[in-house]
């Protein structure tokens, strides 16, 4: 082994740590289902008398942890999904009042998109409930300080703000948050958007 070439050694081993380097990262649908088959064999194992897992559902912290788990993993899944395929979004139009004050637009299981095209801004409010909203204000008409008041429970926002504004993030969150990408200008007289959010395993994303 002496007489062997150090480089022929290292590529030895750099061969196999390469292969696994250029190996592709599982995806989400078959980690669920290894955690399902686990999931499955511990339950069985459980109900053979092979393992006694009882005093761990006994315990005060997985009475809620385990739900709650369970409640941010199928949210991020919903909203992932949405992300990475844009044509699962519904487009609806404006539910803009004969005023033309603030709109409401609240969704459930589902994905709807509004996008503004040179229509006049005056603030909103956002639900979604295990779903998620996508609103465009690129091409808003904003002259002056409005608020979004958002709202999620296992869902997600996604908003698009032109960069001539402020954004201002108020968040009061559980097991989620808002991102806040915008970018900040520095006219002092720029309007601004304060943006109030209260989630629960859900999550904002705000950028231009």
């Amino acid at each position: 082994m002496q007489n062997i070439p150090e480089i022929w050694r290292v590529k030895r081993y750099a061969v196999p740590l390469q292969r696994v380097l250029n190996m592709k990262v599982m995806k989400t649908r078959t980690i669920i289902g290894i955690l399902l088959i686990v999931a499955g064999a511990w339950k069985l194992a459980n109900l053979w008398g092979i393992i006694d897992n009882d005093w761990l559902w006994r315990q005060p912290w997985t009475a809620y942890v385990a739900p709650a788990l369970l409640l941010y993993v199928g949210a991020t899944i919903i909203v992932d999904s949405y992300r990475r395929d844009p044509d699962q979004w519904l487009q609806r139009p404006l539910p803009i009042g004969e005023d033309g004050k603030r709109i409401c637009c609240s969704v459930h299981y589902g994905g709807d998109e509004y996008m503004y095209h040179g229509e006049t801004f005056h603030g909103a409010r956002l639900d979604a409930f295990c779903g998620g909203i996508r609103m465009d204000l690129r091409e808003a008409v904003i002259a002056e300080d409005e608020e979004i008041d958002i709202h999620t429970f296992c869902g997600g926002i996604e908003l698009f703000v032109p960069t001539h504004v402020n954004v201002v993030v108020k968040s009061r969150s559980f097991i989620g948050g808002i991102g806040n990408h915008a970018t900040h200008t520095a006219d002092p007289k720029a309007p601004t958007l304060h943006i109030v959010a209260s989630n629960f395993l859900g999550g904002v994303d705000v950028k231009n």
